[in-house]
């Protein structure tokens, strides 16, 4: 018997998860192993708003997780997010739009690599969102 080995990058990777109902429109969800989290109540975001905040803070990891060795001269960081859905069902994502804002001392051209990068390499959620159809728009605004 020959041993074949798959290369590392063609092995799935799988993730379990559970949403259970908790009345009226209210549900929490779970990932295996992880906390519960409410998702379509009065106090949390529906699953559409968690996928749009998904992507800004998928995407947002990317640039500090890039910044790593330069994030102690970071005050601040976030994404401002802005999208639009189509009219018919199901009303996907059809714009999303993303200003990121850096509070701190970092070259911007650094922090525009790393949103690029994002975006065309290492964001999961925005490549099933952009994958989808979805437009993306982005600027970058670094306050000192």
């Amino acid at each position: 018997m020959m041993l074949t080995l798959i290369p590392f990058l063609h092995v799935r990777q799988f993730m379990r998860g559970m949403v259970r109902w908790t009345g009226d429109e209210d549900m929490e969800g779970q990932i295996e192993g992880g906390p519960t989290i409410p998702i379509h109540t009065e106090k949390s975001p529906n699953p559409v708003q968690m996928v749009l905040l998904a992507h800004g803070s998928c995407s947002l990891i990317d640039v500090i997780v890039g910044l790593k060795h330069r994030m102690e001269n970071v005050r601040a960081c976030w994404v401002e997010l802005d999208s639009d859905r189509a009219v018919g069902p199901p009303r996907p994502f059809i714009a999303v739009r993303m200003k990121y804002i850096i509070e701190g001392d970092v070259p911007e051209k650094l922090v525009t690599r790393l949103i690029e990068q994002s975006h065309e390499k290492y964001c999961s959620v925005g490549a099933m969102v952009i994958g989808s159809g979805a437009s993306l728009d982005w600027t970058l605004e670094i306050r000192n």
